[in-house]
């Protein structure tokens, strides 16, 4: 099996390196916990996407909540794509990588009042509602603003995508989206309101899908709303199919993007839509092979059935592994000769969940790095400071060169906003 984030991650000799540099001499340099990124693995990401889409109108929009960090999103600003955010905290940092308001997306089933207003005032392209209550509030605060607000109705497709319930989103028991059977009605009362103005349609099925199947499945669910929508008189002008592309965490064999536009937009023609623009949401696939979190093993502690590797990343650090039982790979910095013992990587957490691989053979010592692999997307974006942990520090390899682009949070830092209650 070749290692996940290849080619841009890979072995020279014993030294394992992303984009040429070496991981364990990032580690000693800058520090661990610490995410490293490589950028021109980001960027051949997002081009896969666009060769595929050359020549259609589209708009590829990055689904920042996989990783928001402000280099990343200024990685695919310089690249041409669009945002789709999830909150008005999501906007604010797309502004402030240099983005366009005028090609961001705004999704969620939970926008607030000031969400809303904040959005409508910054001029974003769309939004993507998910209820009727939205439809109603929308309505009255592009009214109040002066404002008209471009909508796309997230309809939710009822297909199953064939991945962790946790990040399945498409069913009909999934809190998101309109339902199928209520979209045409939908449509019409968005289409009476004032300060609306009906763009395109939207769904998302899920996260970390493996097959291509489930897209068309979806596609042709939101097709045949497309055709009863217009049948009313009603313009739809895109058609916007998402995002959760799967990758490589272990195993897996996901499809390559340009293998999935490919097929999507060979449905699209057949069906006779091929003059609408399409959007896409890619997130995970953009960016979750193009990263790697380092750990420094502090002990080795064997017991009588298991024996435990206990390092100075946790669960704080990367969430993945305790809420979806994850399965990532975990690779020695520096390999060492001899004996791989098993061993469950666990952080200094304050709870049996805190781990971040199990039963996995190592050959390390205190003091050796580790590198957690295909960790770019949702790693640090999920980062917290339980235990009073100090977030890592990031870094971006560009052009085979490191940049700091996050520093380490400091222990000063996580009391700076609280205050102590005054004494009488």
């Amino acid at each position: 099996m070749s290692l996940p984030g290849a080619p841009y991650l890979a072995r020279q000799g014993a030294d394992l390196q992303l984009d040429g540099c070496s991981l364990d001499a990032l580690a000693r340099e800058f520090g661990t916990p610490l995410y490293v990124y490589s950028q021109r693995a980001m960027l051949d990401a997002v081009a896969a996407y666009q060769r595929a889409l050359a020549g259609r109108p589209h708009l590829l929009c990055y689904a920042m909540k996989a990783n928001p960090s402000l280099a990343v999103l200024q990685t695919f600003v310089q690249a041409g794509c669009g945002f789709d955010i999830v909150s008005a905290g999501e906007l604010e940092r797309v502004l402030a990588a240099g983005g366009s308001a005028s090609r961001v997306v705004f999704s969620g089933v939970g926008k607030t009042r000031a969400e809303m207003r904040r959005a409508l005032q910054a001029g974003v392209r769309c939004f993507n509602v998910e209820s009727q209550g939205e439809l109603e509030l929308l309505s009255q605060q592009a009214v109040a603003v002066g404002r008209t607000a471009q909508v796309s109705l997230r309809v939710n497709p009822d297909v199953d995508a064939g991945t962790h319930p946790y990040i399945s989103t498409g069913l009909k028991d999934n809190k998101f989206g309109i339902a199928h059977d209520q979209a045409v009605a939908s449509y019409r009362r968005a289409a009476s309101l004032p300060g609306l103005q009906v763009a395109g349609i939207d769904c998302h099925i899920g996260s970390q899908i493996t097959q291509v199947e489930p897209y068309l499945d979806a596609l042709d669910r939101l097709l045949d709303l497309v055709e009863a929508v217009e049948a009313e008189g009603i313009t739809i002008r895109h058609v916007d199919v998402g995002g959760g592309l799967g990758i490589q965490y272990g195993t897996e064999a996901p499809p390559q993007a340009d293998e999935l536009v490919t097929r999507l937009l060979q449905r699209i023609d057949a069906r006779g839509h091929g003059h609408r623009e399409l959007l896409m949401e890619p997130g995970r696939s953009l960016v979750g092979n193009a990263g790697v979190l380092l750990t420094e093993v502090l002990y080795l502690k064997p017991g009588a059935s298991k024996n435990f590797c206990i390092v100075d990343a946790a669960m704080n650090d990367l969430m993945r592994p305790a809420m979806y039982q994850a399965w990532m790979a975990i690779e020695p910095c520096h390999r060492r000769d001899g004996a791989a013992p098993t061993w469950d990587v666990v952080g200094p957490v304050c709870e049996s969940g805190d781990w971040l691989g199990r039963a996995r053979e190592l050959a390390v010592q205190p003091g050796d790095m580790l590198a957690v692999l295909s960790a770019g997307a949702y790693a640090m974006a999920m980062a917290s400071n339980y235990n009073s942990r100090a977030r890592a520090a990031e870094v971006m390899l560009v052009d085979g060169q490191p940049v700091l682009i996050r520093e380490r949070e400091r222990l000063e830092d996580l009391m700076a906003s609280e205050r102590l209650i005054p004494r009488p």
